[in-house]
């Protein structure tokens, strides 16, 4: 792995761990304070976490100046496969099965960052990589 690939991997993680932050307060606060069940609680904190995530790793990490829409679409379709199956599983893990809500909510958070670089990496920015006014002043 090359330097600047490290470094983007780095800023990655620091960024997914930001949105783990909003992701577990918002769930926390949700699954305390409402008698909700697992999944309303995990599908609105996911959905803040992915906005923030997106926000900043579109600039900073991936500094990509590609289409908005087209990039949010595309991690849209990552998310209407990541989310239905991470969501069942949680309720199944949580609900049925009686594990901790939080060990749960950790476990998926840790599949959506491996799974969510990849795609972000490889698909989503593949061809914008490096694009944005961040990335040309970088090479001067």
């Amino acid at each position: 792995m090359n330097r600047k690939e490290l470094l983007r991997s780095l800023k990655f993680l620091l960024f997914s761990l930001s949105a783990g932050v909003i992701e577990l307060g918002a769930f926390s606060l949700l699954h305390e304070l409402t008698a909700w069940s697992y999944w309303p609680c995990y599908l609105i904190a996911l959905t803040l976490s992915v906005l923030w995530n997106f926000t900043l790793n579109r600039r900073y990490t991936f500094q990509s100046a590609s289409n908005v829409p087209k990039a949010m679409a595309l991690v849209f379709a990552f998310y209407c496969v990541f989310t239905p199956t991470s969501t069942w599983l949680g309720h199944y893990l949580a609900d049925v099965l009686g594990w901790n809500e939080y060990l749960v909510t950790v476990i998926n958070m840790a599949a959506n960052f491996v799974l969510e670089f990849l795609y972000d990496r490889f698909v989503v920015f593949r061809d914008s990589l490096d694009t944005n006014s961040l990335a040309r002043k970088e090479k001067k």
